[in-house]
């Protein structure tokens, strides 16, 4: 178990206050693209979250009016040209894994998005376990736009959950822009917001929200909505028993019966 408050990473913005962590990327004048190493950052960030002691909940914030641009053009998609298979397939399992570290960080990750979120951006948005955007959010899966596949980084299995296999399939096909206004109606953004100060203070508030409940018990909530894609109805079920046998055993369940009993309002302390 570690703290990471402390973090000082070279390529986006860390911030932890409270036990709600914020990340920002810093590249604001280029719309906040990423880069080999910030991929890379992000992806060790988020697998050390686990053994945080010192953080519940993640904000990945916008900054400078944007999101994320996507890979950045001359850092990224020019050396790729120049790459042969054995080099393209470890990176794109790099950028796979960063998805991968954020599933499995058993910390609540929110998206709060302003302006760009295109591409691996917008990946980053899909991944989130809750998306917020402002009204000035565009979103776009672009990759067929640079001739790519729109299966990048576990996209043609997450998006159609999200919004439905025939929208997941427009969008990735033609790589367009989804507004905030489609994108909240399709269940893809969870709230949409006037201004970027009130999307803040939107995400802000349900992660001071998420920080004050049963933080061990959302680990398990996480786990389990990640893990039951795979699995059927009879086993989704006993996982379920299980995980929740596991979270009666701990001081949050014998607090709130506590604090029922008392007509009284629960603190938790997540263990």
């Amino acid at each position: 178990m570690t703290e990471l408050a402390p973090l000082t990473p070279e390529h986006f913005d860390w911030q932890v206050k409270d036990r709600i962590a914020t990340i920002r990327l810093t590249r604001p004048d280029r719309k906040n693209p990423l880069t080999f190493d910030s991929y890379a950052e992000l992806r060790d960030t988020f697998r050390a979250l686990p053994y945080a002691t010192d953080v519940d909940v993640v904000i990945f914030a916008s900054n400078g009016g944007n999101f994320c641009s996507g890979g950045d053009v001359h850092e990224i998609i020019g050396p790729l040209v120049d790459m042969d298979m054995k080099e393209l397939l470890a990176f794109t399992r790099m950028t796979g894994d960063l998805v991968k570290a954020m599933i499995g960080c058993s910390k609540p990750v929110i998206a709060a998005v302003d302006g760009i979120c295109v591409g691996a951006g917008a990946i980053i948005a899909m991944a989130s376990d809750m998306r917020l955007a402002s009204e000035q959010a565009k979103c776009a899966f672009l990759f067929t736009r640079v001739g790519l596949a729109g299966c990048d980084m576990g996209a043609c299995a997450m998006l159609p959950r999200i919004i439905g296999q025939g929208r997941a399939a427009e969008l990735l096909y033609t790589g367009r822009s989804m507004s905030a206004t489609e994108g909240h109606t399709w269940g893809f953004w969870n709230a949409v917001h006037p201004t970027e100060e009130a999307l803040n203070d939107a995400a802000r508030t349900l992660a001071e929200r998420l920080a004050a409940g049963p933080t061990f018990a959302h680990g398990i909530t996480k786990t389990q909505l990640n893990q039951e894609w795979n699995m059927g109805l009879e086993q989704a079920i006993e996982a379920e028993a299980q995980a929740q046998a596991i979270c009666m055993q701990t001081g949050d369940f014998e607090r709130a019966y506590r604090a029922f009993a008392a007509r009284a309002t629960p603190e938790f302390k997540g263990d």
